[in-house]
């Protein structure tokens, strides 16, 4: 058996397809496009889903991928398994070969045949195959059995199992069939391997490869009239398998990453082998945050970005139990950054930010962990204390909810001190909150996607690139719900037709409005939206008249707002551009509002933009549009496009024709006009915006008119927001800071030109005010506070002031107290205010008694439940709060007696 390296396998699979008519298809993203039914890319053939649905047609009809994966539930994925177990994994690599109605078993299998006995020289005499044994619906897949031994196959080890192992279903209906698995025995001794290790847990019997073979319909269990194949070879199993090794962590794949680690630490290998499941976790965890931050998920609390912030966590509450006390993260994912990012150029292409993004979250999860743990670590005393054996879900909730806590670290914590966790409790609290963050909204376009899906209607035809008016047949019209002929005047509609220059909305752009007028009626248009793919539905009123079926209606876009969306969106791609040359490649797209009003663009970025680099980013947008550049677009093959430099969004999903957009340079070549090519050198940078993307533009970048930024902010960790505006809207945006600014300068009495100065002067005076008045009110405290001090009462031989003040916050009480207990020389000071409308009470106590004689944190435990609160505090000084003022009073008389109890104590 040969001896190769993981990427030495990559490469030889891909190729030998390639040499067989396989088109190699780049790896997608791992955030599925247009795909809600799975949050990552777990398979090969997720990408290829609506091909072999019959959804989408494709240049060729043989492809091979190397596709990047990432499973985090479901059989052998859950995060604890990863470490203790040697094969487990969260981010893995597919390779397969994929067949769309071409070649089916007789093809499929020699070829794999061929592959793995003599391309890969796998030992023939370990290799197993099973295949579908047939039950009272599908019969056995003989035909599956008998070319594998046609092949070379012992018949002896072709072996048959039902569908558990060997029947492959995609969901209720679509495509499915039965799977042939190969799996090689890597133990030691050939004379201990028999047919009961295949299927089995024993870790010497190792699956490699799964080859589907799509030939029945589900709903109906009939024969498809052009069967496909989709495979799957796991890389990190068939490296294990040619590199001799019996666990995936000690293949070339992982092993750079341990060692990192162990170099970080100044470690040894004795050290790793004694605590080998947190370093594989640290491994594992590292390249599934590279790549997750390499396609755009950003650590957040929801979705895929809990799901990363969860990974990233983990890894680093693992490096801490083998000695990191520091953030070393980013450091191990560079090594996966350096060591995969020749075949996933976006890991190098957005590799500071990478590293920012993994620092940043692991500090910011440093600073609350210490926190966190002392947290649970109480939680853990408290339930031990009652002779409980569960951690209550609503303790487990507020760890996540308020520390950061995943409820899987939880659970390790409790489990080291022989507790579990009560997952249900957490569970509901989980879904309470999530309901609290649904919207109406959301069940409103749930319903409307369900309409529609029952009218099987053919893609609407949309002409809007070419003009904002036109005419289309009514294919079909929904009132409350309804599929219905006709409707009428006053009745809220949604209405489909076969072609429309209504764009809807889609990629940030909101939907057209305007009207459409049919020969008995007519519709105002107040939103277009797409709910099911490809049909474009209008939904508006009937202002007169009736609107029927089969009817053809004039359609006409508000032009004028039309032409202030594409104003807005064309200047978001000459933000992206701007921001990108300014802050860096790392800085994209992660979300955008394109209106006619205004534009809302959202990017990767970890700290705030200052001003300085907003102006230049701004200064660049507009010299843009001063050079009057041309805005193209035109169709070519999706690789092609990127080849050529296009900017392709994360999570988005492509066919394999886009849409490109392009703004002032076509084609490679500059197509400025001279003032153009002048603006550019004056401004000194090259001018060029490509983008692939589906909405409206205009024409030049110069109808844009003016750009400005109106504001910076950030909506999540690692995303930041820039809202502007453009044309009109800019124009107006100025003259009003214009007319403000002269207001002020009228109000102070200085001219605009000397209005920083005129500020800066009152500022000062303000300031030398601000300075006597403070003075003047820290005489007056004083002096009021002197008069307490004749107010002192003594218990036995402890003197103690008891006395109620007025003070703004709990940092003058303090300060108080503190003068006070100066003062005092030997005793106890207990003072009381309202602040913002609550009871607080401070106590202090001097040296020679704190923690002798008297305990302060203990007085005001004594004190606080008169005022219907609780508190504590340290024994020279403690606060406490209530909600009942009106009982401070009593609270102050009852110092007297807390105090004897404490000193005859």
């Amino acid at each position: 058996m040969k001896r190769l390296s993981s990427a030495a396998i990559r490469e030889q699979f891909l190729r030998f397809f390639e040499e067989r008519g396989h088109v190699r298809v780049p790896s997608s993203s791992l955030i599925p496009g247009n795909d809600p039914t799975l949050l990552f890319t777990n398979s090969g053939m997720v990408q290829f889903k609506d091909t072999f649905l019959g959804l989408e047609q494709r240049p060729y009809t043989r492809a091979t991928t190397a596709q990047k994966c990432l499973r985090v539930s479901g059989k052998h994925n859950d995060l604890e398994e990863v470490g203790p177990s040697p094969r487990h994994h969260t981010f893995f690599e597919m390779l397969g070969n994929f067949s769309f109605g071409d070649y089916f078993k007789a093809e499929a299998i020699p070829m794999a045949w061929e592959l793995l006995t003599k391309v890969f020289d796998l030992p023939v005499e370990r290799l197993w195959f099973t295949v579908f044994e047939g039950d009272d619906e599908v019969p056995p897949d003989d035909e599956a059995a008998q070319i594998w031994v046609a092949a070379g196959a012992d018949p002896e080890r072709v072996l048959r199992f039902g569908r558990k192992d060997n029947f492959w279903v995609m969901a209720d209906t679509g495509p499915c069939g039965p799977c042939s698995e190969i799996t090689i025995f890597i133990g030691d001794d050939l004379k201990e391997m028999s047919a009961k290790g295949v299927n089995s847990d024993d870790p010497n019997y190792v699956e490699i490869w799964n080859n589907v073979f799509m030939q029945f319909e589900r709903s109906t269990m009939q024969p498809l009239h052009r069967p496909s194949v989709d495979t799957g070879m796991g890389l990190e199993r068939m490296a294990m398998v040619m590199q001799g090794v019996h666990s995936t962590y000690d293949t070339d794949l992982f092993i750079p990453l341990i060692e990192r680690q162990l170099a970080l630490l100044g470690a040894d290998e004795a050290t790793y082998r004694a605590h080998v499941a947190p370093f594989r976790a640290v491994a594992d965890h590292s390249r599934a945050v590279a790549f997750l931050i390499a396609d755009g998920v950003l650590p957040g609390n929801t979705g895929r970005s809990y799901v990363l912030r969860r990974i990233l966590r983990r890894a680093v509450y693992q490096g801490r139990t083998v000695g990191f006390e520091k953030p070393f993260l980013a450091d191990v994912a560079a090594v996966v950054i350096e060591q995969m990012g020749a075949v996933y150029p976006e890991l190098r292409e957005r590799a500071d930010f990478i590293l920012e993004t993994v620092d940043l979250e692991e500090r910011q999860f440093l600073r609350t962990l210490s926190g966190g743990v002392s947290i649970l670590k109480s939680v853990i005393e408290r339930v031990r204390a009652v002779g409980g054996t569960v951690i209550p879900g609503d303790d487990a909730f507020t760890l996540k909810d308020t520390y950061g806590f995943p409820l899987d670290l939880t659970q390790k914590i409790a489990a080291e001190h022989g507790l579990t966790v009560d997952e249900a409790g957490y569970e509901r609290r989980m879904e309470e909150q999530r309901a609290r963050g649904r919207r109406a909204a959301q069940f409103k376009r749930a319903a409307d996607a369900e309409a529609w899906a029952d009218i099987d209607l053919p893609p609407t035809r949309f002409t809007g690139y070419l003009g904002v008016s036109g005419s289309g047949t009514v294919q079909a019209l929904i009132v409350a719900g309804d599929q219905v002929a006709e409707a009428v005047a006053g009745q809220q509609v949604q209405i489909a037709l076969d072609s429309t220059p209504f764009y809807a909305e889609s990629g940030g752009q909101i939907g057209d409005t305007g009207v459409l007028i049919g020969p008995r009626g007519r519709a105002r248009i107040d939103d277009v939206q797409r709910p099911v793919p490809g049909v474009i539905v209008h939904y508006g009123v009937v202002e007169e008249g009736a609107i029927a079926v089969y009817e053809t209606v004039e359609a006409q876009v508000d032009s004028a707002r039309r032409a202030a969306i594409m104003r807005s969106h064309t200047a978001t791609h000459l933000l992206h551009r701007a921001l990108r040359d300014v802050l860096g490649e790392h800085a994209a797209q992660a979300g955008s509002l394109v209106a006619p009003d205004r534009l809302r663009f959202d990017f990767t970025h970890t700290r705030p933009v200052t001003p300085e680099q907003l102006r230049e980013i701004e200064r660049r947008v507009n010299a843009w549009i001063r050079a009057d550049t041309p805005v193209a677009w035109q169709e070519l093959p999706y690789q092609a496009a990127l080849e050529a430099g296009a900017i392709a969004l994360f999570g988005e999903k492509y066919g394999d024709v886009v849409r490109m957009v392009t703004i002032g340079c076509v084609n490679g070549n500059d197509a400025l006009s001279p003032a153009a090519i002048a603006e550019r050198q004056r401004a000194g940078f090259r001018m060029c915006s490509r983008e692939l993307c589906g909405g409206t533009h205009v024409g030049r970048s110069g109808e844009i008119g003016l750009f400005r930024i109106v504001a910076e902010s950030s909506v999540a960790a690692g995303v930041r927001r820039i809202e502007a505006l453009t044309g009109a809207e800019a124009e107006q945006w100025v003259d009003a800071q214009i007319a403000t600014l002269h207001n002020i300068a009228a109000r102070v009495g200085a001219p605009p030109s000397q209005l920083g100065e005129r500020i800066e002067a009152l500022l000062a005076e303000l300031k030398q005010r601000q300075r006597a008045l403070d003075e003047l009110h820290a005489r007056q405290a004083r002096s009021n506070l002197e008069g307490l001090l004749a107010n002192v009462q003594a218990v036995g031989d402890i003197r103690f002031l008891a006395a109620q003040v007025e003070a703004p916050d709990t940092a003058h009480l303090r300060e108080m107290g503190d003068w006070l207990r100066d003062k005092l020389g030997s005793g106890v000071v207990v003072l009381a205010a309202v602040i913002d409308g609550k009871a607080q009470i401070l106590a202090m106590a001097t040296p020679d008694l704190a923690g002798k004689r008297i305990h302060a944190g203990n007085l005001v435990k004594a004190l606080a439940p008169i005022v219907g609160g609780s508190g504590g505090g340290r024994p020279d000084m403690a606060q406490a709060g209530g909600r009942e003022v009106a009982h401070i009073p009593a609270a102050l008389e009852h110092v007297a007696a807390a105090l004897a109890a404490q000193a005859g104590g």
